[in-house]
Formats: structure tokens, C-alpha cells, sequence
């Protein structure tokens, strides 16, 4: 299957040495060859870089590894095509508008018979079970929260009830966002740590790639980083529990069962 990365900070922070070690696992450390992608948000807007080739080998991997580009919120994507062809539009993460913010999505697993789900504004380009589940999920929510929740808790309860029933219908592992929060939702496996002062060194997995974050930030830094594998060799990751949405702002994290709330029918 495919696999998921993101990271939420409270200052615009480059994602390179996270990034470096997931684009190794694209046709060389690991076998998701078929596309990848990756999103940064920026203010109000939304930059992204799509390519069907495998990470590994994809030259525009090699520029977002070399060009920093500072972010609060990101989400990034490896493909092991499971359906649809391997083609850019088939390629994570995708992106929609919804109450004036782009809000872009990413997907590992399978979900049968996905899409018997009907559709309202939003359509697939794609021929992904991935996009499809995007597009009904938006959709849902548009048509239940005409205008963006006053309160964050009704936001985080409609997301939570929606991935619930997404996760019914198979694997269903997902890292979704507008900018401000960065939801992460667990079927299987969702990994994440919270790099603070003290800051200290960290090893990647994938590659002989090691960081002394005390050198690169500010004592009043915070940033999660979150994936489908642990990166690191050297750092404690927290294991998402299955069946949980956990939405993180500027960093720090807050952990909804979905069990506990009643699905949408």
C-alpha cells in the first residue's frame, strides 16, 4: 500500500530531512513506485508538486529536498497503486475548495465499493477509490455545514463521523487538511512525534541522513511529524489506535474515538 506523511508546526518550518528519508522508500528502501506528492500550505494558498514517477528517481523530489520551502502545515504522499492507473491525476494528495480554504487529502489503503457512495458538488478527475472518498467526504460536509462550523468541536465531530464511516468499507488511513488543522485519521497504521525543547539529534531509517535540531530551531518551536512507518532510528513515535481521528494545530495534538460517535447515515 501507499504511504502517508505530514507535519504540523506552530512556525513555518521546512519538512526536507522527513521528506528525504519517505522519498527513499519509493523505489529503493521500499516498494511505492507509482507516483508521489506532496502539499505545503502558505498563508491562504495551497503550493503542490505532483509526479507519477517513483520518488526515488523523480528529479522533482530532488528539488523539494534541496529548496526550502517553509510551511505550517504539509501533507505527502508515496503510491503503490492498488486502483487506478499510475497517471498524474491519480497521484496524492488532491486538493478541493470548501468555506473559502483549499483543503487537500491523502489516502493508504482500499475501500470496497467506495464509489456506490453518491456524490454531490464535487467530482473525481481520477479513477482512484482515493479521490472518490475525498470528494464524497467534502461533499458531505458542505451539505451539512453551509458555512464553516462556529465551533471547532462541531468540525471535528462531522470529519470524525465521516471517517468513521469511510473506515467501515476497508482500510482506511488518511491525513487531511484546510491549512489551520491537519486531521489524521488511523485504520491500521499512523505514527507521529512531537519534536520540542530540548531539541536533539535525529537519524533517519531510509538514508545516512542525520539532523542536530538544536542547531535549527528556537527554544519556542513545536513540530509533529506524522507517518504511516516511523522515519527515525533514534526518536519514540506514538502509535495512532485504530478507529481514532487525531487533529493537530500548530503542533499539538487532540485525539477523537470515532467509536464513541455515532456514524451518519
Amino acid at each position: 500500500m501507499c504511504e502517508l506523511l505530514g507535519m504540523s508546526a506552530n512556525v513555518p518550518t521546512d519538512i526536507c530531512f522527513s521528506f528525504t528519508g519517505l522519498m527513499q522508500r519509493g523505489g529503493h528502501t521500499g516498494p511505492h513506485r507509482d507516483g508521489w506528492g506532496i502539499a505545503f500550505y502558505e498563508d491562504g494558498g495551497c503550493r503542490m508538486f505532483h509526479d507519477p514517477r517513483p520518488s526515488a528517481q523523480s528529479e522533482v523530489a530532488e528539488l523539494i529536498q534541496r529548496y526550502s520551502i517553509k510551511s505550517c502545515n504539509v501533507i505527502c504522499h508515496i503510491r503503490q497503486a492498488t486502483h487506478g492507473r499510475v497517471a498524474l491525476e491519480n497521484t496524492h494528495p488532491f486538493q478541493r475548495e470548501l468555506w473559502g480554504r483549499p483543503w487537500t487529502f491523502a489516502h493508504n489503503g482500499k475501500l470496497k465499493g467506495v464509489k456506490r457512495l453518491p456524490l454531490g458538488h464535487y467530482r473525481p478527475i481520477g479513477t482512484t477509490d482515493s479521490e472518490h472518498a475525498f470528494c464524497w467526504l467534502l461533499s458531505q460536509l458542505r451539505d451539512r455545514h453551509e458555512r464553516p462550523p462556529a465551533r471547532s468541536t462541531t468540525r471535528w465531530r462531522s470529519i470524525a463521523r465521516l471517517c468513521r464511516q469511510l473506515g467501515e468499507m476497508g482500510t482506511f488511513n488518511m491525513l487531511l487538511s484546510d491549512g489551520q488543522q491537519l486531521y489524521a485519521y488511523c485504520s491500521t497504521h499512523l505514527s507521529w512525534l512531537t519534536r520540542r525543547a530540548p531539541f536533539g539529534m535525529a537519524q533517519l531509517l531510509d538514508a545516512e541522513v542525520q539532523v542536530d535540531f538544536q542547531t535549527v530551531t528556537t527554544p519556542d518551536d513545536v513540530v509533529t511529524v506524522i507517518a504511516t512507518q516511523p522515519l527515525t532510528s533514534n526518536e519514540t513515535w506514538n502509535t495512532i489506535s485504530p478507529g481514532a481521528l487525531v487533529i493537530f494545530r500548530e503542533g499539538e495534538a487532540t485525539e477523537i474515538d470515532t467509536r464513541q460517535i455515532r456514524a451518519i447515515r
